[in-house]
């Protein structure tokens, strides 16, 4: 007869090493990256570390505006104006449905950031006398704006795709003068231009990169100070400008439709902000051209407005250009093709409709969609912090102490695979912490050592299944090696279910709560998939490894896996029954 095949199972039966080798390398790859990228501690939370929590509300009156597009907004400008103070740490998050909560570390100016986080953002339209690209290519997800600087093709209809033609060009379409259209069409989003446009032939464009020199309003100073600035970096970025006066030039950054980062020399400031009395997105239906933002002026900022497109729209480009900054950056450039005396305008270009809806909300509230008021401050010292650490590390160590001493007395030569698994478990969740910190923000709070508190039982249960089925098959009368192999198939599905119930848990609880909490239901989460990876990699195939040696196969007395101290049967051999006697048949 044939030897039986052997399948997966057999080879990986025979193959422990190759799991404990993997989970091994993940292990040493990952200690080796939290110490490359200095971060060999993980991120505290306000709680641990001290620092400042400041709770927003939505002021009542205005209940038509509070939605969610909006918060989101807030929540945004808010963001970027704490770390415009050079909190990289701080964390602005809503909280509800009209709250926003804004947690500031240790070490910040608190008052300044209080009046910086919940105050009417400084809106300006200033003339642009020079730009280029500035630095390395941005992060796409460090835009300044949803809005950006969408791209428009002069004398064509908006597209979005990739070499734009640079806006030097003072002709309006033929469509919008053929057919009558109104002259805020004149008004046209375009991309900055970069150092690589060139301009067709028959153009009057100047170089694409300009220089400050271009601009006669550009003092020696100024000149100097947009040499130096470097918009690439989030540094020097957030002080561009900073203390200049709405009635002076400034240097300012901004980001291009390109996700490049552009710097500008940008002139006084000719409308503010408050000058704007609404702006919204509309879909241009009947010009086939897409989402655009529409602008509706005041009488005092349409005559102003008039005022100074005229004069932009008698200039080359970059100086037919106005920026429209919001808190120091610059969020979009359009170009001006004629005066716009209607007091009113609108910004066409390759808008989606977020950035539309971004942009225009930008326009009508000067940033904040809302007005918002201080219910509550809250500041936690460094001291009360680590108080509070210290006795999360406590209840944790007791915790994992009566976890091993049960172990210990409970399963005897089977709580040290018990242990080493719980380290290794440890190890991977402090690693990740680590390098979650600076990744995406993570941060350690109270709540979120629960959480890993509560992962030390969820972690032993697992072995504890897997224990006890193995003991069950010895129970039966099998040998150690083949009570492993059979009892893993069955403990599996345990564990994978029951870590799917607790990983269901936190992710549930994780989107319906905001704050603390969801540091709880991600720590919980987190430890849960670290648990399957861990019994999985490391502990089945140690348990593996260490049937084969004698001092578990031979069902040692310390081993945990005594027969005698079970209760085992004895092996079942079947015996053929003996045939009965037959009677002879008469002839």
């Amino acid at each position: 007869m044939a030897a039986p095949k052997k399948g997966r199972s057999a080879s990986a039966q025979s193959r422990p090493g190759r799991s404990l080798a993997l989970i091994l390398i993940a292990i040493a790859a990952l200690t080796g990256g939290m110490f490359a990228s200095g971060h060999t501690t993980p991120r505290l939370g306000i709680d641990l570390a001290g620092g400042t929590s400041i709770t927003l509300a939505a002021k009542s009156g205005q209940e038509s505006a509070i939605n969610k597009t909006n918060m989101d907004t807030a929540v945004d400008i808010m963001n970027r104006r704490v770390n415009g103070l050079g909190v990289s740490e701080a964390e602005v998050q809503t909280q509800g449905d009209r709250n926003i909560i804004v947690n500031i570390p240790r070490g910040t100016n608190s008052k300044q950031a209080r009046d910086q986080v919940g105050t009417t953002a400084k809106l300006y339209f200033r003339p642009v006398l020079a730009t280029e690209v500035s630095g390395a290519v941005a992060s796409p997800g460090a835009t300044p704006s949803a809005s950006g600087s969408p791209s428009a093709q002069s004398g064509s209809k908006a597209t979005s795709s990739g070499s734009p033609t640079p806006s030097g060009s003072a002709t309006p379409s033929a469509t919008a003068t053929s057919q009558g259209r109104p002259v805020t069409d004149a008004l046209k989003a375009t991309s900055s231009p970069t150092p690589s446009g060139s301009a067709p032939a028959s153009s009057s464009a100047p170089s694409a990169s300009p220089s400050p020199s271009g601009g006669s309003d550009a003092t020696a100073a100024l000149q100097a100070q947009y040499a130096a600035l470097n918009c690439a970096d989030p540094a020097v970025r957030a002080k561009a400008g900073v203390g200049a006066k709405p009635t002076e030039p400034t240097v300012a950054c901004g980001q291009n439709s390109q996700k490049q980062w552009q710097k500008y020399v940008l002139g006084p400031a000719e409308v503010a902000g408050t000058d704007v009395k609404k702006a919204q997105a509309v879909y241009d239906t009947q010009g086939a051209g897409g989402w655009k933002v529409t602008m509706d002026f005041t009488s005092a900022g349409a005559k102003k407005f008039a005022s100074i497109t005229g004069k932009l729209a008698q200039n080359q480009s970059p100086q037919n250009q106005f920026a429209i900054v919001l808190d120091g950056e610059v969020v979009s450039d359009p170009y001006v093709q004629q005066a716009l005396t209607g007091g009113n305008a609108e910004i066409t270009g390759s808008f989606d409709q977020t950035e539309a809806k971004d942009l225009a909300n930008v326009l009508s509230y000067g940033a904040l969609p809302l007005s918002f008021e201080e219910q509550s401050v809250t500041t936690v010292t460094a001291a009360l912090g680590g108080e509070q650490l210290h006795a999360g590390l406590i209840a944790g160590a007791i915790g994992l102490a009566l976890v091993v001493i049960y172990l210990v007395v409970y399963y005897r030569g089977l709580s040290m695979i018990a242990i080493a698994s719980l380290l290794v478990s440890a190890v991977l969740t402090y690693v990740i912490m680590s390098l979650l910190g600076p990744t995406i923000g993570f941060a350690l709070n109270l709540p979120a050592v629960c959480g890993a508190i509560v992962a030390i039982g969820i972690t032993a249960d697992s072995f504890i299944v897997f224990f006890e089925r193995i003991r069950d098959e010895i129970r039966e009368g099998r040998s150690l090696r083949p009570a492993v192999e059979r009892a893993w198939p069955r403990a599996r599905r345990t564990i994978l279910v029951s870590d799917f119930v607790s990983f269901l848990a936190a992710a549930v609880l994780f989107i319906v709560t905001v704050g603390k909490v969801q540091g709880f239901a991600f720590t919980l989460g987190l430890t849960t998939v670290l648990d399957v990876v861990v019994v999985f990699l490391f502990t089945k195939p140690l348990m593996t490894i260490l049937a084969r040696r004698k001092f578990f196969a031979s069902g040692h007395t310390w081993s945990g896996l005594d027969p005698k101290r079970l209760g085992a049967k004895p092996p079942l051999r079947r015996t053929r029954r003996p045939s009965a006697p037959v009677d002879p048949k008469e002839a």
